[in-house]
């Protein structure tokens, strides 16, 4: 059957190219006119079914105006990443589980050519000169291209989608990523200005809450992102200029870097500044912004809120000659709050603690936890219960807060038992009563 459909999708393919009037560019529907013309002119010659003709329409317009063998995976809005490790081993995520799937390209030309219509729509080269690209698609998908010789499978593509629709801090509490007053408290904190940074492992969700978070901006401010590949979609903000870093050209020139698009930022009267995430020496800009006077929230990899720390120091140190001390009072005087994400082993994602950073005392940073993950169990299709409760500490840091005239609520006390955590009972009630909390949330 897999034969079968691949033979036609070339045959049709080929057909439909050599109808096409060259002179001028036809659009979508004038070439789903074309496509139709041809299968019915052939389908005599190949014996096409009802079902064959059908999927041959579909399969001909994806290979001309879409992804190809992808395009299908692409529209299954229950698949959240596509692999490509060359032109015939092609896998994909859904429901936090990976599949084999049965597509495949025709062959490492055609694999070849989608890559490089994804490149071209933003502006990018890849070749083997330069092998290694981010990149996005229309729908704000996160695309990653990694071409031969540095690949050994043949060209290496990753697609990482994003929902069809922003994913809001209330959906993300109604599918138990958050706790309700967890939210409510960010909330509060992004509008009176607190430098936040979304931590993480790959796949953790950090984009989605960064988009969530900004929500909370107050739309008179003027606000400036930042990114290697504009992946953020900010709304509610009036006042929103988009960077985007660029790539050198083929002789190695004129790239403009993170650093340049931070340092630039500064010049352009921002009340607040995204940078989309934060892998590199751009952390002394990050952090020399949010030490002048600037607002600002980021994004970056690492498993614990002490291990981003390291990770920024270790970045900060590699691009400059500072002292640690020094590096570290920086930190500890620009990023207040950290959002720590992660993903648990049911494949559910889940902010797992939120942390006050307080000062560097002694060399050392100290943080102040609010709110932690406590897991309490698993039901027995094996998803984890568990809540974000909050720790019982108050925010110390409230010098924004009394400035943009807000309070914090006082945390609530989570029921206890005497040991000092949730029946399990209790727990599954809950889950019970909104089974959204349970669902695999798509961040």
């Amino acid at each position: 059957m897999r034969k079968r459909r691949e033979e036609l999708r070339g045959k049709l393919t080929e057909f439909v190219l050599a109808a096409i009037d060259g002179s001028r560019e036809l659009n979508d529907e004038e070439l789903r006119g074309l496509i139709e013309q041809s299968i019915r002119a052939h389908t005599p010659d190949l014996s096409l079914s009802v079902s064959e003709r059908i999927t041959g329409k579909r399969d001909v317009f994806h290979a001309l105006r879409g992804l190809d063998v992808l395009q299908e995976m692409m529209d299954d809005p229950d698949i959240t990443e596509i692999m490509v490790n060359g032109p015939y081993d092609i896998f994909y995520e859904k429901d936090g589980e990976l599949f084999r799937s049965e597509a495949r390209f025709s062959g490492e030309r055609k694999l070849s050519d989608v890559i490089q219509k994804i490149a071209a729509g933003v502006n990018r080269a890849v070749n083997e000169a330069n092998p290694i690209v981010d990149a996005r698609l229309p729908d704000g998908s996160r695309v990653n291209v990694v071409l031969p010789p540095v690949s050994l499978v043949g060209p290496a593509l990753t697609i990482r989608k994003f929902p069809k629709e922003r994913i809001t801090m209330q959906r993300l509490v109604e599918l138990g990523s958050i706790s309700g007053e967890a939210a409510a408290q960010l909330e509060i904190l992004v509008k009176a200005g607190y430098n936040i940074f979304v931590s993480g492992g790959t796949g953790s969700g950090k984009t989605t809450m960064l988009n969530a978070l900004s929500d909370y901006i107050p739309p008179d401010e003027r606000v400036v992102t930042i990114e290697d590949s504009a992946e953020l979609q900010l709304s509610g903000i009036p006042n929103l200029v988009r960077l985007e870093m660029r790539n050198a050209n083929a002789e190695g020139n004129h790239a403009i870097s993170i650093r340049d698009l931070i340092k630039t930022s500064l010049r352009m009267r921002p009340s607040r500044i995204v940078v989309g995430e934060v892998r590199d020496a751009a952390s002394i800009d990050m952090l020399q912004s949010l030490n002048t006077g600037h607002n600002g929230m980021s994004t970056g990899h690492a498993n614990s809120p002490a291990d981003m720390l390291s990770r920024i120091e270790t970045m900060t140190l590699l691009g400059e000659e500072i002292p640690l001390l020094a590096v570290r009072k920086q930190i500890a005087s620009a990023i207040e709050i950290i959002i720590q994400l992660g993903r648990l082993r049911d494949k559910t994602r889940k902010v797992l603690e939120i942390t006050e950073i307080l000062d560097c005392t002694d060399g050392e940073i100290r943080l102040n936890p609010l709110f932690r993950f406590q897991e309490i169990g698993e039901t027995s299709e094996g998803r984890i219960l568990g809540e974000l409760r909050p720790t019982g500490n108050l925010l110390q840091r409230r010098g924004k807060l009394l400035a943009a005239g807000l309070t914090l609520p006082e945390p609530r006390k989570a029921p206890r038992e005497a040991s000092g955590v949730l029946t399990r009972g209790v727990a599954e009630a809950a889950v019970r009563e909104a089974p959204g909390a349970l669902t695999r949330e798509v961040l």
